[in-house]
């Protein structure tokens, strides 16, 4: 058993021992007031003002720069004749201006209609399907509606960006593409 001498008093630094003896671990915790000085309240406040600044130009900077939409596309590409594609079929070809794959359908009305070859979803390639008579995405099987582009299934919510055509004598050319 010990005695009361063998056991060790904790003051805290600075501090005269007051009121009943304690053990090291009896002791709350030891406050060393002297840290307190490396921080003041101005400089804490200071900085967080500074550093929501910063949050708040970089956020205003990002914001800037999704309102700058690239320029429209208007690259001319003959694309294919006329009597090259039978109703109901369909053409693959490359829309120079932004080096992406484009779909050019001939409706069973006769009517030609392009749109972008990549799935609004997820970029995936977009092919049609003469049997369903369907523009299908094969990632997450989405569907879109050939003469409008818009989706029908899956998960696009977006239609497919249409290409504009004209048709200049008996050859059809890829004009622009129209926002979406």
């Amino acid at each position: 058993m010990t005695t009361p001498s063998d056991r060790q008093v904790f003051t805290a630094p600075g501090r005269t021992p007051t009121g009943p003896r304690r053990t090291r671990w009896q002791a709350e915790f030891p406050y060393h007031w002297d840290a307190d000085d490396v921080v003041s309240r101005r400089e804490l406040l200071r900085f967080a003002v500074l550093a929501s600044g910063a949050l708040f130009a970089a956020t205003a900077g990002i914001a800037a720069l999704g309102q700058l939409r690239p320029p429209r596309t208007s690259g001319r590409i003959a694309i294919a004749r006329v009597g090259e594609i039978a109703p109901g079929g369909v053409k693959y070809f490359e829309y120079t201006p932004r080096d992406e794959q484009a779909i050019l359908l001939r409706l069973a009305n006769g009517q030609f209609v392009a749109y972008s070859g990549r799935c609004t979803h997820l970029s995936c390639a977009v092919y049609f399907d003469a049997r369903q008579n369907k523009l299908l995405c094969p990632c997450h099987e989405g569907v879109f509606d050939p003469e409008t582009g818009d989706p029908i299934a899956g998960p696009p919510q977006r239609p497919l960006p249409r290409i504009t055509l004209r048709q200049e004598g008996d050859t059809l050319v890829a004009t622009e593409e129209a926002p979406q």
